[in-house]
């Protein structure tokens, strides 16, 4: 990436993931996208993180004045009939309102009190969508350190650029950073209705979980009209093993 439209961390990022039947969640997917499926499954992933120093490009990380604030996705993995996979979501949470502005290319924002909290050795993320709209409440206590990723950790992590749908048009929106550092996490507390508000079934099953300290130098691109091109080579790494996504 040449020149990022806008640069920040993503940091104290959790992701809790479940499977679904592929046609529940395709039907929720616009065309000319499709459903990736990891062994014959749709999944979607809840991830609540904050958003640090975001800023221009040649601003420096750590500059005074810089927003940091929550945020947090419901998403699903596409793939555009270029062959290229990314992200589609569901929602977006967001703590800081000049984040709406990502409305202009079709980003499903939502103003919302947003909350993450360090207590002894657990993460408490919460959030609320406005009065009476869509909620959660996740506690997780983060786990050892993932030295040896396997296929599907590196399946539900590696998306480095997110899809979105404005005015009849598929937006593509790239993305690069450093490695994530993966960990194991468990579950305490989860309570949301993120999924029931976006339309899809009730999620079943135990769900799984990867947390992450974050990334610092994640480069978001202009979002462009995506187009039926190649795909391009991959960069990057997971653990040192495979490509990293962008943990929106």
């Amino acid at each position: 990436m040449r020149l990022p439209a806008l640069r920040a961390g993503w940091l104290t990022q959790t992701f809790v993931h479940w499977s679904f039947p592929v046609e529940a969640v395709q039907a929720l997917v616009p065309e000319p996208l499709v459903v990736d499926e990891y062994r014959g499954a749709a999944w979607v992933g809840l991830t609540p993180f904050v958003m640090a120093d975001v800023r221009l490009p040649g601003v420096p990380a750590g500059t005074r004045g810089l927003p940091t604030f929550p945020e947090t996705n419901l998403r699903t993995y596409v793939r555009h009939p270029s062959g290229r996979d990314g992200l589609w979501f569901f929602s977006l949470e967001v703590a800081w309102p000049l984040m709406l502005a990502a409305r202009g290319i079709g980003a499903p924002c939502h103003a919302g009190a947003l909350d993450v909290t360090r207590r002894e050795e657990t993460l408490v993320y919460s959030g609320r969508r406005g009065a009476g709209g869509a909620s959660y409440r996740l506690v997780v206590r983060p786990g050892v350190p993932i030295e040896r990723p396997t296929e599907r950790d590196v399946w539900l992590i590696s998306r480095w650029r997110a899809y979105t749908r404005r005015l009849g048009m598929l937006w593509e929106t790239p993305v690069e950073h450093e490695p994530w550092s993966l960990a194991s996490a468990g579950v305490e507390v989860l309570e949301e209705t993120l999924t029931a508000s976006a339309g899809l079934p009730a999620p079943s099953g135990e769900p799984v979980v990867h947390f992450s300290e974050g990334v610092r130098n994640v480069r978001l691109g202009a979002s462009l009209p995506a187009r039926r091109r190649p795909p391009l080579p991959e960069s990057g790494s997971l653990c040192g093993s495979a490509p990293a996504g962008p943990g929106r």
